[in-house]
């Protein structure tokens, strides 16, 4: 029997001090869709969440930071639209660089100390 490959995951996220969710890879997610999209109705849609519920939750985000992360544009005739500001741009890539190097880090450790050490072929005493 072949030894299955093992990885460790994590989840990071940011609180603000009463443990409220301020960042995380949903928000993340949010705010690169409508990024992409310019629109939170698009991104809504795309990723199967109601208007609302993403709305909230970039409002959240927002008002636990003190500081707009959207430019809105109302609808109407000709359209509305979301733009990120440089404050959401440049969350953005700081999360994702903090996140993949806590994957990388995490990845290290484990290997180091557990994974080359894991044998799962060896009968257990």
């Amino acid at each position: 029997m072949e030894t299955p490959r093992l990885y460790t995951r994590s989840k990071i996220w940011l609180e603000d001090e009463n443990g409220n969710v301020v960042f995380g890879l949903g928000r993340y997610r949010m705010l690169e869709a409508i990024n992409r999209l310019g629109s939170l109705n698009a991104a809504a849609k795309e990723l199967n969440m109601g208007y609302r519920a993403l709305w909230a939750r970039i409002h959240a985000t927002e008002e636990r930071l003190g500081r707009e992360l959207l430019f809105k544009k109302k609808g109407g005739s000709t359209g509305g639209g979301s733009q990120l500001t440089p404050l959401a741009l440049s969350l953005l890539e700081r999360f994702e660089t903090v996140r993949r190097r806590i994957e990388q880090e995490t990845d290290t450790v484990f290997e180091k100390n557990l994974g080359s050490q894991l044998d799962l072929n060896k009968p257990s005493h």
